[in-house]
């Protein structure tokens, strides 16, 4: 009898993947993949090669010499760049580096939520936020959004309709600055406001600023975190927000570099729940050493690159789905949110443009009510080059065109 070991694996798992990976689809924008003409190759290698002759002996020991709270010059850098891009206070000792935001997201998940608990999160969100949750049982809420974020008056209504119900909300989940998929940034009176409700409901605000460094404008608000941090401190009070970050966006994804900013006592309990021996020790001595000289002028640079790119894409959809294809341009990111005729149904439609080479997020998948915006889908424009977002994006509206007969007139491009 032929053994199957597929019999053994327990319940409950994840959906198998489809095949091995063999290349990305001809027109990818799908992911987080960000744009690889900048991705500053020289500096990264002149960064490990000063960085590992000076402190290489240091990889003999776990811990780089640092503690399990990561390299200590990057956790230097991040403090003061963050001071001076997001009005934040917190120290290195404040600070932990992670896996990429997917573990702090992890490890949060893990500290704070129980068999009785609840999570608010915005209506459009992080996919990967949702799908951890799901994975742990934990009943999530989507809150209402438009172009400034968390609509306050809902919020207001789902957290006193869930303490009336004797429900314990343990934590918001929000993207304030640059939400993905939106694009949109709060503005500084309703991250007050959010505040406000987190403080009369007791519960924590889990903030992640993943894509904060790409906004286009270049200045942030200051973060949630930062506006927190002088009235817990005059109230004798820990600060009620946990604030995650990320270099995936800003230098490369496959770096896997994230970070977490929280009080010390939070600390305390995660660096017992991260089991991982320690992020990759190279990853974080190299992008130190390159953070240190070249970072906010690489970002600019970035955002720049991006910002031309975010501009082809409207462009492009404006030519080719017209009135079709509804959207606020983003203020910053590699994503582009768009909504379609409800006749469209982007799982639908994902299926077939990924038959001709064509790859999309459908809203399904990046929301609380997937059901209720699967008439929506989030666009990367990061990582495809201009030639490719112009010609992918006219052939995907050829592709809607044949499937759901929207848009009703495509432009004269050949028929696929």
């Amino acid at each position: 009898m032929a053994f199957d070991i597929s019999e053994l694996f327990r319940s409950g798992l994840p959906t198998p993947a489809a095949a091995p990976f063999k290349a990305f689809p001809t027109y990818n924008f799908v992911g987080g993949h960000n744009d690889a003409a900048s991705l500053p190759v020289q500096a990264l290698t002149a960064a490990a090669t000063h960085v590992i002759t000076r402190e290489g002996a240091t990889l003999a020991t776990y811990g780089l010499n640092s503690g399990p709270q990561g390299y200590r010059p990057l956790r230097d850098f991040i403090a003061s760049w963050m001071k001076d891009s997001a009005a934040m206070a917190d120290s290195a000792e404040e600070i932990l580096i992670t896996s990429g935001s997917l573990q702090a997201l992890d490890l949060v998940n893990q500290l704070l939520l129980g068999p009785d608990d609840i999570v608010i999160a915005e209506q459009a969100t992080y996919g990967g936020a949702l799908t951890r949750l799901s994975r742990l049982g934990i009943p999530y809420l989507g809150v209402r959004l438009d172009d400034d974020g968390i609509d306050m008056t809902h919020l207001e209504e789902m957290l006193k309709r869930q303490h009336q119900d004797g429900k314990r909300v343990k934590f918001i989940y929000t993207i304030p600055t640059v939400q993905n998929p939106t694009g949109g940034v709060m503005p500084l009176d309703r991250r007050q406001a959010l505040l406000d409700l987190a403080n009369r409901y007791d519960c924590v605000i889990f903030e992640d600023d993943c894509y904060a460094d790409l906004l286009w404008s270049g200045t942030r608000p200051p973060s949630i975190r930062a506006l927190d941090a002088e009235a817990a401190h005059s109230e004798g009070r820990a600060n009620r927000v946990i604030y995650c970050g990320s270099f995936s966006k800003s230098v490369a994804p496959a770096l896997r570099i994230g970070f977490i900013m929280a009080d010390w006592p939070v600390l305390a309990q995660l660096l017992p729940l991260k089991t991982d021996a320690g992020t990759g020790a190279l990853d974080q001595m190299v992008l130190a050493e390159f953070c240190k000289a070249h970072f906010p002028g690489h970002v600019s640079r970035l955002r720049a690159t991006l910002k031309d790119k975010c501009d082809v894409m409207i462009e492009a959809l404006e030519e080719n789905f017209g009135t079709a294809a509804e959207f606020t341009a983003p203020l910053g990111g590699i994503f582009i949110w768009v909504t379609l005729p409800h006749d469209v149904d982007t799982t639908q439609l994902a299926a077939a443009a990924i038959k001709q080479g064509v790859a999309i997020n459908p809203g399904a998948e990046w929301t609380v009510d997937g059901q209720e915006n699967r008439n929506r889908m989030r666009l990367c424009f990061g990582h495809p080059t201009k030639e490719e977002i112009r010609d992918g994006v006219a052939r995907l509206a050829q592709i809607c065109h044949r499937e759901f007969g929207l848009p009703e007139r495509i432009s004269n491009t050949e028929q696929i």
